[in-house]
């Protein structure tokens, strides 16, 4: 692989000048009056104004504006901050191990407002361009293969066809052709060292070449290549961008370990599930951009890019991606969004599915678990007024009135508004919530759902675990395992009330946008800007307002703007 590393360095005081963190009021503008300590070496925003305040901050800054390049240098329009402030507020170990978890700040009062902030880790962005297709093909075909094995393992599959990266840019076209949107692949990954198999017997090198070895060797060898792979906490993060024509861009996040990035993930996602710590999330979430998305974004408007489908390593597959946030705005208002567990393992076939009826069941009572008072209403709307369908309710809601109902009319969307789990372990400790049973996640195939195939299986209240390595598999492997093109489930319980509101809204977008991704965009955004609200016992959206069930119509008003209520939803499998 060509190698280029963009470095610079500048005076302290050209730096202090220029750089955007110097000034806490930059990094979050709706609190000016916020300062900065730290903890462990995390900078820390705080209120009210700490007792001293460090005369002297230094910084090198790396910006492609002004910076005399190497004659080797090939990539332009990039800029990255790179900074390690040296002062008795913001301490930074970048010799030291990374931790493992971040300390836990979440638990304010009103007085004070703890930020956790990355975004000083010091960080470099190194480009890794292919020398030949070969290459890029190699590249491709080792996170195909590594991700790929990983879900056949854990759910019980095998045999899948690997992707190549000419298939994957054809079906990329294809997409592009049909459905007028600019779609790529981003795999998000720490430097793994899989060699997946291609042809039988047959493995991919280090350069693009095949060799032949037995099963049992093979099987072997990738089983310890991911045991390794999973336990090195200090390899750097990657990013490879796969699109519809073009060369493959694959870049390195120098100083963004798994260690460090995981543990800002895992922050992130209790600070976004509070919703009475404000606003705490946010510097997390701009971390997480700058980490995931700013290293290929100027690539991404370059070619005009409008839907990211993400295939990403084990601990970020429970992120909530669509709140990434770059500090004027999140990552869902520039692009619509889904979750691959591979290429491999995905149809890719497009359909629209305004052909299709739903199939909508639910329940809205449970011996051992909380209410769900809002299916019913959920259920009504969706098969009544905002889509063609069945519903069946509490006692109805059984396998056996499922397989009997698809039996009778090959309904394309199944839509189950029940509670969900995804947790640690093999597959048969997950479940979905039916009226007289736990359908264990291991018995989705007896649905049936593959025949004729699913275009759409929603779970409406459904909740992984945290940073599981197996939790997140099984979420992000849902489609493959219920044999259906595409699922939308939810990382964490959402409200009843902030459910009922996303899932209306995205309904009536996706009669209007029969793209599936571009259908749950809307409806995010529209919680995100106020136009769906509980206001007066009505849940009010842009077609209108419908009277809430007596027990929900008591609630307060209710705005759903903060990204608790709409951004865990995710597309999971074919996004189109």
């Amino acid at each position: 692989m060509a190698e280029d590393v963009i470095s610079n360095s500048t005076s302290q005081g050209q730096a202090m000048a220029t750089n955007p963190y110097s000034n806490p009021a930059n990094i979050f503008p709706s609190r000016p009056q916020l300062y900065q300590h730290s903890i462990e070496f995390l900078p820390i925003l705080t209120q009210p104004k700490p007792q001293a305040i460090a005369p002297k901050t230094e910084y090198t800054q790396i910006n492609h504006k002004n910076t005399k390049l190497e004659p080797n240098y090939n990539l332009k329009n990039l800029e990255f901050v790179n900074f390690t402030p040296k002062s008795n507020l913001i301490n930074i170990y970048y010799n030291q191990p990374a931790p493992q978890t971040i300390a836990e700040i979440t638990n304010t009062n009103s007085t004070n407002i703890s930020q956790s902030l990355a975004q000083s880790v010091p960080q470099q962005v190194t480009s890794k361009s292919s020398k030949s297709t070969l290459e890029a093909e190699a590249d491709v075909k080792q996170l195909e293969g590594g991700f790929t094995y990983a879900f056949e393992k854990h759910l019980g599959i095998s045999n899948t066809p690997i992707v190549t990266l000419e298939e994957a840019q054809a079906h990329l076209r294809q997409i592009e052709n049909i459905t007028g949107l600019k779609p790529a692949l981003i795999y998000l990954f720490f430097k793994p060292e899989f060699k997946p198999e291609t042809t039988k017997g047959n493995l991919v090198n280090s350069k693009g070449l095949t060799s032949t070895k037995p099963e049992r060797e093979r099987t072997e060898n990738r089983q310890k290549t991911r045991s390794h792979w999973q336990e090195n906490l200090d390899t750097q993060l990657e990013l490879l961008v796969v699109t519809a024509s073009g060369a493959v861009i694959r870049k390195q996040v120098q100083g963004a370990t798994r260690s460090q990035v995981l543990s800002v993930a895992r922050e992130f996602h209790r600070s976004i599930t509070n919703l009475e710590s404000a606003n705490v999330y946010l510097p997390l979430a701009q971390q997480l951009y700058r980490w995931l998305i700013d290293p290929v974004e100027q690539e991404l408007k370059a070619q005009k890019i409008n839907n990211l489908a993400f295939i990403m390593d084990v601990g970020l597959r429970s992120l909530p991606m669509a709140a990434l946030h770059d500090g004027t705005g999140f990552l869902v208002e520039r692009y619509s969004l889904g979750l691959m567990p591979t290429l491999s393992l995905t149809n890719m076939n497009y359909v629209d599915i305004r052909k299709f009826q739903v199939l909508a069941m639910g329940a809205s009572q449970f011996k051992n678990k909380n209410p769900l008072p809002a299916v019913p209403v959920e259920l009504s709307m969706v098969t009544e007024q905002l889509w063609s369908g069945k519903a069946l309710l509490n006692e109805a809601f059984t396998v056996a009135n499922l397989i009997k109902a698809r039996a009778s009319q090959p309904f394309g969307i199944v839509h189950l508004a029940t509670h969900s789990e995804f947790l640690a372990g093999k597959p048969s400790n997950s479940y979905i919530q039916l009226w007289d049973t736990k359908l264990q996640l291991n018995q989705l195939p007896k649905l049936g759902l593959s025949k004729p195939k699913v275009e759409l299986l929603v779970l409406s209240a459904c909740r992984t675990a945290l940073g599981d390595e197996q939790a997140e598999l099984g979420f992000a492997g849902l489609a493959v395992l219920a044999g259906v093109k595409s699922a939308l489930g939810s990382l964490w319980y959402v409200s009843d009330e902030g459910t009922l509101g996303l899932m209306t809204t995205f309904y009536e977008k996706l009669q209007q946008v029969p793209v599936k991704a571009e259908a749950i965009r809307k409806a995010q955004l529209n919680l995100l800007r106020g136009t769906v609200r509980l206001e007066r016992g009505k849940l009010v959206t842009d077609q209108g307002s419908f009277p809430l069930p007596a027990g929900l119509a008591k609630l307060p008003d209710v705005e759903l703007r903060h990204p608790y209520y709409w951004s865990a939803f995710t597309l999971i499998g074919n996004p189109w």
